[in-house]
């Protein structure tokens, strides 16, 4: 009798759990709707900037925010804070830890996790490089890295200019040297000028110490307007910028939203936070099981189009009101910024 009332439990009990698991115990979160992996396992992504600039951090914190949604994804951030020793001894440290999955923001973190990782099969997924070709991450070798590039068309850069000031003469273009991302965004509108007859100078810096110098010796050459593009040092030090090019009343027009946030005039460029999602889309597919060489690079999908006008007043602008049809403004004249809001 005993052993019947144990028999009798003991089905009982495996009747309740059972009946318990089919309402919630399974480990299967994406049955919930949740947005889990769907192994179920944590996936560790390191997230590396070379610098620190609105525009990188912009990436950095929609991508880590983007991600915190998954509750199987854990990101890691680090910063080289200009230091190419420190960031290429970030990546091996990554590397060592074992982390799963590597995005690397901007084109020298691209290349530097590229050689960090040749030969492993971890993945990498690259954010904001203007030129992944030309940075060798494509081809035979790169079957493990993919990404999103902020390439922005060279007729868009001048086509801004020419909507703001149709009578200028004159474009200046300036550029870090060692970036590849600045210039090939350079080489691609100074083709673009040479193939319609557009006048222009040039100039490129090593560091930030000689962007004043620059400025200035290519407002003494007769540009009406500057263009930089995606240019990570430059990012940096926009006052400097600023401060050398209205002082003698030049426009500077730029590649993204944040550095017309930083006090450039008008962009049609990237819009960061758009890219940080493309990335992150991109980084939870592979972390689902999805191999980087099936998910083919991408550009940004959607360009931003801003004006700052707190800048037009310190360079005394007197633009058409036409102009500014389909721009939004970033920047109020009275410093009211709206950027990532």
């Amino acid at each position: 009798m005993r052993k019947m009332k144990r028999f009798v439990s003991a089905v009982i009990m495996a009747a309740m759990v059972g009946t318990l698991c089919l309402t919630g115990c399974g480990s299967d979160k994406s049955a919930e709707g949740s947005t889990g992996s769907k192994s179920g396992k944590q996936v560790t992504v390191a997230v590396v900037q070379p610098m620190s600039h609105t525009s990188l951090d912009q990436i950095r914190d929609t991508i880590t925010s983007e991600l915190g949604k998954d509750e199987n994804i854990k990101v890691v951030t680090d910063n080289a804070n200009g230091d190419t020793t420190a960031l290429s001894s970030i990546i091996e440290n990554y590397k060592t830890d074992g982390v799963d999955i590597v995005v690397p923001i901007a084109t020298s973190t691209a290349q530097t996790a590229k050689s960090v990782y040749d030969g492993e099969d971890t993945p990498i997924v690259f954010a904001a490089v203007s030129d992944p070709e030309a940075a060798g991450l494509t081809g035979e070798d790169c079957a493990n890295i993919t990404g999103v590039s902020n390439n922005i068309p060279a007729d868009e850069i001048v086509k801004l200019i020419a909507n703001f000031q149709p009578d200028y003469k004159k474009i200046g273009f300036l550029y870090t040297s060692s970036e590849t991302n600045s210039v090939s965004t350079i080489t691609a509108a100074k083709k673009y000028c040479d193939d319609n007859k557009i006048a222009y100078e040039e100039s490129s810096i090593a560091n930030v110490s000689e962007l004043q110098t620059a400025v200035e010796s290519l407002i003494s050459k007769g540009v009406d307007a500057l263009y930089t593009g995606n240019d990570n040092t430059i990012a940096s030090a926009m006052a400097t910028y600023t401060d050398a090019a209205y002082a003698k009343k030049i426009p500077i027009y730029c590649g993204a939203d944040s550095m017309v946030a930083d006090g450039g005039f008008a962009t049609v460029g990237v819009n960061y936070v758009q890219l940080g999602k493309q990335v992150a889309d991109m980084v939870e597919k592979i972390a689902n099981g999805e191999k980087p060489s099936d998910i083919p690079y991408e550009t940004i999908s959607d360009y931003a189009k801003y004006v700052n006008m707190q800048a037009v007043k310190q360079f005394g602008g007197n633009f058409d009101k036409k102009a500014f049809e389909g721009f939004d403004v970033l920047v109020e004249e009275d410093g009211t910024s709206h950027f990532n809001k």
